[in-house]
């Protein structure tokens, strides 16, 4: 077994690629290494078992637990259902690679990228993005490549290439860029509120080190003795695209100018002249005039019709500069906000509503050990805030079986759930776990935007005390030869039919989550950076109306949300609190019916519905926690007698025994001479022996004059009712 190997020297990194060797069958396959981060990705072509009217594209990325020297959890003990990480970086892969295979292709495409070991300082996705070019290019499939892709991070005022997971967390910025010859075709993109400005340098500064990527793989081929297919579109029966254009043309251009149509009417009167056309071409069929198989009719109708109207809404934006419902290019849909709108045992609610687009967001106030447990090779072991999105067919006006959530929610979810983190406030402060969960009521295109600003809004609603709220817009684009026109806040129908879906979120500072996606094969930094700049006064009008719904966070919490308080101790007394086998924790927990979470940090989280008993669980622990010196006074209780003394408890959860021999200035007798279990007693501290026990005395100790438990002052990161 033999292969080829190449190696890339890229910003001081060498990337390592063995081909032929790895996946004999498949199509295409790569060996792609960085540092100890090992992916083989493979491209495998098949023919098309059924007609099809689109590219039936599969990307999986398979992560393998045992990449990172770990065995998978549960009762099975091997890998099952894909994280939501896997599933993520499956559609990193997806979405640069979709746009760059040939429009008419239809045969079937897998792409599988496994990752087969992991080393922490090279994360394995834009790895993964760019070993799926390599191995289509090597399957000499049709494509138009080659495609890689970077990450750029933010270090103080430093660009950097590829950051590890480190560098990622500690940065201002994560950002993957890829791009193809023709420009840049994916962007996905977490920022701490940074300048357009900033993100458009992040853009190029990638882009510029993406361009060596794709020179390598062009050097790859040449040595590997590879031509690159250059795909060309096949020769197609004209006839019935020309059919429709002549009789369809004038009847399409009055429904789009018609700009008082809902979306409802607009389907209805367009869906009308299709099936008129498509009566009329039944009807001529058996003279041959138009030459189409009667069983693929409706499907050849459907999708001809389609590209004409796509054709004349383009064409009414470029030549009118007006959209299908009379929007000017730069201009926002109506928008509606309120906060608030169901009953506090929803701990906070919005419904944000632009255009048709309407999304209901919800906020959930966890404790600390509702935090989601990550069983993946991210190094990240917990996620503390969870942002969940659905899309019900109703919202639509479909119907269809509902399962579980697939690849878009899960992709739309995380999109709002990165443009939201950067302003949560941090756990010191308010140590709730949050889950938001956004509610697709109806779509009429970028949903992901709506949940983003109906999120803000419930958060808000919670109490959560933002850094700052947060809106976002979609971006579109027509582009036809050199004429160019980006749309802002693009609605369905210039979704599925424009060039470019960039869905751009941030506060008034700056950006804080971008998403880009192409349908052709790249642009030029510069269109982007157009796009970036119009996306700013759109954000800054949403959130204004935003903000008149509301504008800062609820002052108090729902009476049904958990009561907080978190404070720190010294770590090396944790095993304090915890005691053997965790009973001294276990006991606080059942005397004051709250829980506690402590982190290896030391701190300490105490989470219950009654504010009076949180702080209670707070006095005792501060009162194990708190260090006792030689000579300090203190008015204490009985709890205990033995033959040989009593016990005091001094501070909440600590007790010092008094030796008989220290009861009194006098010989006694018996303990119980001088004291009973439940008195109140001013004892001294006298000594701290070696083994940390507090031996106390009454001697030379005025009764009644010493101070009583020492009252610290509950630090609440959560107001308390």
């Amino acid at each position: 077994m033999e292969g080829q190997n190449k190696s890339i020297t890229f910003d001081g990194r060498e990337i390592r690629l063995t081909t032929g060797l790895y996946a004999p069958q498949a199509s295409g396959s790569v060996m792609i290494e960085c540092g100890d981060t090992s992916l083989l990705v493979t491209a495998t072509k098949t023919a098309k078992k059924e007609p099809s009217d689109f590219l039936p594209l599969i990307c999986d990325y398979e992560e393998k637990l045992y990449a990172a020297g770990r065995i998978p959890g549960g009762f099975m003990r091997r890998e099952g259902r894909p994280p939501e990480r896997a599933t993520l970086i499956a559609r990193l892969i997806d979405r640069p690679m979709r746009p760059l295979f040939p429009t008419w292709m239809r045969d079937e495409i897998q792409i599988v990228a496994s990752c087969l070991s992991l080393d922490e300082r090279v994360p394995a996705d834009v790895l993964a993005v760019t070993g799926a070019s390599i191995a289509t290019l090597v399957g000499e499939i049709p494509f138009f490549g080659p495609m890689a892709a970077v990450r750029v991070g933010l270090i103080g005022d430093d660009f950097i290439l590829n950051p590890s997971y480190r560098e990622i967390e500690k940065g201002d910025l994560d950002i993957v860029v890829a791009g193809s010859p023709n420009g840049i075709v994916m962007i996905e993109a977490g920022a701490n509120q940074l300048s357009e400005q900033d993100t458009i340098e992040a853009i190029d500064f990638g882009y510029e080190a993406v361009t060596e990527l794709i020179k390598s793989q062009e050097d790859l081929l040449q040595d590997l003795g590879i031509k690159q297919i250059k795909p060309s579109d096949p020769e197609e029966d004209k006839t019935l695209p020309s059919y429709l254009e002549k009789n369809c043309t004038k009847p399409i251009e009055l429904v789009l100018k018609k700009f008082d149509l809902s979306k409802e009417e607009r389907d209805l009167e367009l869906e009308k002249i299709k099936t008129e056309a498509q009566s009329k071409i039944d009807s001529l069929k058996d003279d041959n005039q138009v030459k189409v198989l009667t069983s693929e009719n409706e499907k050849l109708i459907h999708s001809d019709f389609k590209k004409l109207t796509k054709k004349l809404m383009r064409s009414q934006i470029i030549n009118d500069g007006k959209r299908v419902d009379g929007r000017d290019l730069d201009e926002v849909r109506k928008i509606s906000a309120s906060a608030g709108i169901l009953p506090k045992r929803v701990h906070g609610s919005a419904l944000f509503q632009r255009g048709l687009t309407q999304v209901l967001s919800t906020t959930t106030l966890g404790t600390p050990s509702d935090a989601q447990e990550m069983d993946d090779l991210n190094p990240s072991t917990e996620k503390t805030y969870l942002h969940h999105y659905n899309f019900p067919p109703f919202s639509v006006g479909e119907t269809r079986p509902m399962r579980t959530p697939g690849r878009r929610e899960i992709g739309h979810g995380a999109l709002a759930e990165r443009a939201i983190i950067p302003v949560l406030p941090g756990k010191e402060t308010f140590p709730y776990v949050l889950r938001v969960v956004s509610e697709v009521l109806s779509s009429n295109g970028s949903t992901s935007m709506g949940s983003v600003c109906g999120s803000t809004l419930s958060l808000l609603d919670a109490g959560v005390p933002l850094k700052s709220p947060v809106s976002g817009t979609a971006m579109g684009l027509i582009k036809e030869d050199k004429e160019v026109r980006i749309l802002t806040d693009i609605q369905g129908i210039e979704d599925f039919l424009g060039d470019m879906d960039f869905k751009v979120a941030g506060t008034d500072k700056g950006i804080t989550a971008l998403q880009m996606d192409m349908k052709i094969t790249g642009l030029p930094v510069s269109i982007i950076s157009e796009a970036i700049k119009k996306a700013r006064p759109a954000r800054i009008h949403i959130l204004e109306k935003m903000q008149e719904a509301i504008d800062k966070p609820q002052e108090s919490l729902s009476p049904h949300a958990p009561r907080l308080l978190s404070f720190r101790i010294d770590p090396e007394l944790i095993g304090t609190v915890i005691g053997p086998g965790g009973r001294t924790i276990k006991g606080i927990t059942e005397r004051t019916n709250t829980k506690i979470d402590i982190e290896d940090g030391g701190i300490v989280t105490i989470a219950s519905h009654d504010g009076a008993a949180a702080e209670e669980a707070q006095k005792i622990i501060e009162g194990l926690t708190r260090k006792v010196h030689e000579g300090e006074i203190f008015s204490g209780v009985v709890t205990r007698i033995i033959p040989i003394g009593a016990f005091v408890e001094i501070l909440p959860g600590k007790e010092g025994m008094v030796h008989i021999s220290q009861l009194s200035e006098a010989r006694v007798e018996r303990v119980e001479d001088v004291v009973r279990q439940g008195d109140e007693v001013t004892v001294r501290v006298r000594e701290i022996d070696s083994r940390g026990r507090i031996n106390l005395t009454l001697r030379g100790v005025g009764q009644n004059n010493g101070m009583s438990y020492p009252q610290p002052t509950p630090t609440p990161v959560a107001p308390l009712n």
